[in-house]
């Protein structure tokens, strides 16, 4: 799941494409359009073959899909299951252009739903789960809300990412965690060390946007900022949560200075090897996924280290155990050849508990039901429990589905770069501009 950092780049070249999906899938039946197969359970399904496109591709992430789609073979044995395995987002796209669609389809990003919901590329499953009788309340709210769009139900959660903060006990020397951004900045500076000539030795906490996982949007719970206004416009220039996250953030590099903590940054390892700098004792305390568990357990086994909540604005500690989440989506492509089969699929890997528990331990990250968080055959300890709560918190949040979802995060991030150089005077100003970009973009799109 943390290919998040690919399907972004994707995502901005396959909104583009998508504004045109519209040929090729005339001839396949729509999901929902035919008549439930008569009689009931399982043998009521003709036999027939469905293809699911997904994009795991190590040998241990495509045998983790195929553990878990082998209890759905076990169920409809008429059905035959092909996993295609490496697609991204903008092959899904092209075949269902070129009406070569799969069956099925997953992503890792969440932020093409809301074009997929518009255009059609995923088929509305709204119809077929009250066919059904899916009670939707199994799946957290945030996680409901991020495979929507304006009343369209076209993807379904599968596995989710949540975002917290891992410590090196060592370093902190028995410190707890921080749960304010006040306690974060104390301790940042507390665990520091600078060479003679004041450059960085060990960081606290690195807040720079440019470094690894530090995005807007992972940041944005930690004061609540909002994206958009109930009208899809942006919110971020009006938003003082924005301007008190963005405050907080610049005081704490300014203590650093920029140069010094850029240097210091452009000096670490890669955040994907066994040389990233938390793993080296170069940095005390960072904001990751849930995936990171599993890294260190396979890079770094003899790391001590610990996991928490982010820390959230002294004035909003209601947000403590909040954080930011998103995952992968999986549903039915326009022009699939066994849309019902297919949706047997997408229901099956999306609700059966024993399917998102296989996959959830084999991949770790975060299962997406109720049912499969508190499963007793659900892998976990304390270090990977903080995700499972992280992600169940009534007030961990995403960012809401919009139709320019990459082109706005990217907006937001073009900025911060400037903000954290120095090169804005005017915060109120900048952050304006972004709304205007924003707001323009919107426009073009028919918002």
């Amino acid at each position: 799941m943390h290919r998040r950092f690919i399907s972004m780049a994707l995502a901005v070249a396959t909104a583009t494409a998508l504004t045109a999906c519209t040929a090729g899938t005339q001839g396949a039946p729509a999901l929902g359009s035919q008549p439930k197969p008569s009689g009931s359970g399982p043998a009521a399904l003709p036999a027939g073959t469905i293809e699911l496109w997904h994009g795991f591709s190590s040998p241990a992430e495509v045998k983790a899909f195929e553990d878990a789609v082998a209890g759905f073979r076990t169920k409809f044995p008429q059905i035959t299951v092909k996993l295609v395995k490496g697609v991204q987002d903008e092959q899904i796209t092209q075949a269902v252009r070129g009406g070569k669609a799969p069956d099925v389809a997953s992503s890792f990003t969440t932020d093409n739903v809301a074009q997929w919901c518009n255009s059609g590329t995923f088929q509305d499953l709204t119809a077929v789960i009250k066919q059904d009788g899916i009670d939707l309340s199994v799946l957290p709210e945030v996680a409901r809300s991020y495979t929507e769009f304006q009343g369209k139900r076209c993807a379904m959660p599968l596995l989710a990412d949540a975002y917290g903060l891992y410590y090196n006990k060592k370093l902190m020397k028995g410190t707890t965690p921080p749960k304010t951004l006040s306690e974060l900045t104390e301790l940042a500076k507390k665990l520091t060390v600078r060479d003679a000539d004041g450059d960085i030795e060990v960081a606290g906490f690195i807040p720079s946007f440019e470094y690894y996982e530090n995005s807007a949007s992972h940041f944005a719970p930690m004061t609540g900022a909002t994206w958009y206004k109930p009208d899809g416009t942006s919110a971020i220039g009006t938003d003082p949560a924005w301007k008190e996250l963005l405050r907080w953030q610049k005081e704490l590099v300014d203590w650093y200075g920029y140069d010094k903590l850029n240097k210091f940054r452009k000096s670490l390892g890669q955040e994907w090897s066994a040389d990233h700098p938390f793993y080296k004792g170069k940095v005390a305390m960072i904001l990751d996924g849930e995936w990171r568990n599993a890294m260190i357990a396979n890079e770094a086994k003899d790391l001590d280290y610990g996991t928490a909540p982010l820390p959230v604005a002294d004035a909003k500690p209601e947000l403590y155990g909040s954080g930011f989440t998103a995952g992968t989506v999986i549903g039915v492509p326009k022009g699939a050849k066994n849309p019902q089969a297919a949706w047997e699929l997408v229901k099956y890997l999306t609700t059966d508990t024993s399917a998102l528990v296989t996959l959830s331990n084999a991949l770790r990250n975060v299962p997406t039901t109720k049912a499969a968080l508190e499963s007793p055959d659900l892998k976990k300890d304390a270090n990977f429990q903080t995700f499972l709560d992280i992600f169940a918190h009534p007030k961990t949040s995403t960012v809401p589905a919009s139709v320019n979802s990459a082109f706005n995060q990217d907006s937001l991030q073009e900025f911060l770069v400037k903000w954290e150089k120095g090169s804005v005077t005017d915060l109120d100003a900048g952050l304006a501009d972004v709304d205007r970009r924003i707001n323009d973009k919107l426009k073009l799109a028919g918002g």
